[in-house]
């Protein structure tokens, strides 16, 4: 017996399933209604719905499993989205810094490129990932303090900090906070030294008007679910630099010298022409490695779902600014328990959380009050890692600091932090509050 279906061509086909699709997204993906006490307040997460799943089908029906069409849309509309010349997609946000310090070493680079031994400025307080790809190119990471409540670097200590071997900052914009981009812009130029914008947590945030991102040498996102748009797993790479966009995109794909897109051959037009290093004229050029690369790519299906959060930008980065505004406010009355964050002078955050930190004598501790929070179903995270270098994975490895390295211990015992992402809205953020004023008039 025939089935409706089989009456269909190929494209109407494809229509009807991604109908499909985006409906029972559409039904069965949306939110209920929130239960206080019941009704999980999670401190980040994905937003999705009909128009991410009907994209991620499309894709599907492609059944192109690496990058593709929808990764080079993916690229192309960031380029115009971020304000730069290059993006380029890859598995993750921490490979995503990999490949942007990485890329200050290639020898495209020439006399400029970093070498071992060479230092890089970083806070005590970033995400290990930030500062990881330092070591993994047998740099020195020289660690500086953080200041509160931005949560940001202390530049008090960057002159202390540079020496003859400094050669390269590298920060992200904690929690969606810009850092002091003009301090740190006018010192790095100041001394010739590259700039790393770790934009991971900082999607949509600016500077004196521009978005972050756009101030260093290059730059670097994450798309986790727990980010401000996300495909899953991925990340980018952004800059102008044509050097640095080879340089990535070689470190990304294997470290091949070829730059052909997955599923095309001989874009140079002398695939079988090439001679370089001790290789014999003529070894095809698909073969020939260049960079002590890896593989780094995302999937089209991937970059299909990014593709179809990158319209609800705005939306996204608007509803965390409203989410913060709306704690700040409410919290406001609980100052003499609580060190409240603050924006950076002259940014514009794109908030990715609402940092606290404990005051001493507060009568609680920070570990009392997140028990509690999770108690009732309350998310909480940590500022990362606290201070880096009480980590135990930075025992034995060479690193320098400058200044005073106080506050990052302060980071360590009494701060953390609760969401603001879309998903959340005045009904669940006021449970937070109810939750945080009952637990202190209950003596903690």
């Amino acid at each position: 017996m025939k089935t409706y279906y089989e009456n269909l061509t190929e494209a109407e086909l494809r229509e009807a399933i991604k109908d499909m699709a985006e409906f029972y997204a559409n039904k069965f993906l949306a939110s209920g209604d929130f239960d206080p006490g019941f009704s999980p307040v999670p401190v980040s997460g994905k937003v999705i719905g009909g128009m991410e799943m009907r994209s991620l089908i499309d894709s599907a029906l492609d059944f192109w499993l690496t990058g593709g069409r929808f990764n080079n849309m993916f690229e192309r509309r960031m380029r115009a989205v971020l304000g730069r010349k290059v993006v380029l997609t890859c598995n993750s946000g921490s490979s995503a810094n990999l490949l942007a310090m990485t890329a200050l070493t290639s020898p495209e680079l020439g006399d400029g490129a970093l070498k071992p031994g060479d230092e890089v400025i970083t806070c005590a307080t970033g995400f290990p990932t930030t500062v990881n790809p330092s070591f993994n190119n047998n740099l020195v990471p020289v660690f500086l303090d953080v200041d509160i409540p931005t949560y940001n670097i202390k530049t008090e200590a960057l002159d202390e900090a540079l020496s003859p071997r400094t050669r390269a900052i590298m920060l992200a914009h904690t929690l969606g906070n810009p850092f002091d981009l003009k301090t740190i812009m006018d010192f790095a130029k100041k001394h010739n030294l590259y700039v790393v914008e770790d934009t991971c947590d900082a999607l949509g945030a600016e500077y004196d008007g521009k978005k972050v991102g756009t101030f260093g040498d290059i730059a670097t996102l994450s798309f986790y679910p727990a980010h401000h748009i996300t495909m899953g797993e991925g990340g980018a790479v952004y800059c102008d630099s044509p050097k640095l966009k080879r340089a990535i995109e070689c470190l990304r794909d294997w470290g091949r010298d070829c730059w052909c897109e997955s599923g095309k051959d001989n874009t140079c037009r002398k695939r079988f022409e090439w001679q370089l290093g001790e290789l014999p004229h003529g070894f095809d050029h698909k073969y020939i490695y260049s960079h002590l690369g890896y593989n780094l790519k995302i999937t089209d299906m991937q970059a299909a779902v990014g593709l179809a959060q990158i319209p609800r930008i705005d939306e996204f980065v608007n509803a965390r600014r409203q989410n913060y505004a709306f704690l700040r406010q409410q919290l406001k009355a609980f100052e003499t328990y609580f060190i409240l964050p603050e924006a950076t002078h002259n940014s514009n955050p794109s908030w990715f959380g609402f940092p606290l930190t404990v005051r001493k004598g507060s009568g609680f501790t920070r570990n009392d009050l997140v028990k509690h929070l999770n108690g009732k179903n309350i998310g909480t995270r940590l500022l990362f890692g606290g201070n880096l270098l009480r980590q135990p994975y930075m025992a034995g490895r060479s690193y320098r600091t400058a200044g005073e390295i106080v506050n990052a211990d302060v980071v360590m015992n009494d701060t953390f932090w609760v969401g603001v992402y879309p998903a959340l809205n005045e009904e669940s953020l006021g449970y937070v509050v109810e939750v945080i004023d009952g637990f202190i008039k209950s003596g903690g």
